[in-house]
């Protein structure tokens, strides 16, 4: 089994486990003000950890639930999980929820002021969407799929001509207005769809253009990252540079609309 059959396979399997939770009472408890997490997404997490730990041993885990494992600076390959993407989704029966893995090989660390981080490449990223029947996988320069079909972004090639999702996270929910609002007003329309790791795959997918946020975490971008990628899309940070797994803030689009985007996140004061 290839690391991107296990991590679909295990994908899977959390994602069953995500639905049959679904059809009981989900016990919440609230993390800080509107940052929700169930039993479910611990149990989740749990699934994949010990899944990854039995095949992988000496690969290290960065969890969302968890937190990251000791030997993160030491292991070549770091497994990035969220358990369930739209957790509040989850809680209120929408469908716009999901399983994301994402793969890392490290290439060197290094430290800065306010976190130790890891340069290196996502290698492998899944998001399964149980209650959707999706599952969208990619593998570095293998390109990505739905489902096991290939899949590819939108032709579209201006932003008058396109729709864009974003999210509204925690304290960034003020700072993300005059974005939105410059972008209403230039583009077809917006989406808020309450998960990153699906609005990035309805960017590879080509069901919209663009997607851009603040205020997010590795977990929810890094598989999304490589499926918006390997389906011929680009993702950087809003002002158009390398992307920063702990950056805090996304642009993903078809590629055809990404110049234009930034120049439009650029005139803004």
């Amino acid at each position: 089994m290839t690391l991107l059959e296990f991590t679909i396979a295990t994908a899977r399997k959390a994602g069953k486990m995500i639905e049959k939770a679904g059809r009981k009472t989900i016990k919440i408890e609230e993390k800080s003000a509107n940052d929700f997490v169930t039993e479910t997404d611990r149990k989740v997490e749990d699934l994949i950890i010990k899944e990854i730990k039995k095949n992988f041993p000496d690969h290290a885990i960065l969890g969302e639930e968890t937190g990251e494992s000791a030997d993160l600076k030491d292991a070549e390959y770091i497994w990035i999980i969220d358990p369930i993407d739209g957790t509040n989704n989850f809680i209120r029966n929408l469908p716009f929820h999901a399983v994301s893995i994402a793969v890392f090989q490290r290439k060197i660390s290094k430290s800065s002021k306010n976190f130790e981080y890891i340069e290196g490449e996502i290698v492998v990223g899944v998001v399964h969407s149980p209650a959707l029947g999706k599952i969208y996988s990619a593998q570095k320069g293998k390109g990505a799929k739905l489902n096991g079909k290939p899949i590819t972004v939108s032709p579209r090639n201006k932003v008058y001509r396109s729709i864009l999702s974003t999210g509204f996270h925690g304290d960034y929910k003020a700072f993300n207005l005059p974005y939105f609002e410059a972008i209403i007003h230039k583009s077809q329309g917006i989406r808020r769809f309450g998960s990153a790791a699906l609005d990035l795959c309805h960017v590879a997918e080509g069901k919209i253009e663009g997607y851009w946020e603040f205020g997010l975490k590795p977990w929810d971008i890094a598989a999304g990252a490589l499926i918006v990628e390997e389906a011929g899309g680009r993702v950087t940070d809003t002002n158009g540079n390398t992307l920063d797994l702990f950056g805090k803030d996304l642009l993903a689009t078809n590629k055809r609309i990404h110049k234009e985007t930034v120049e439009i996140f650029g005139k803004i004061q």
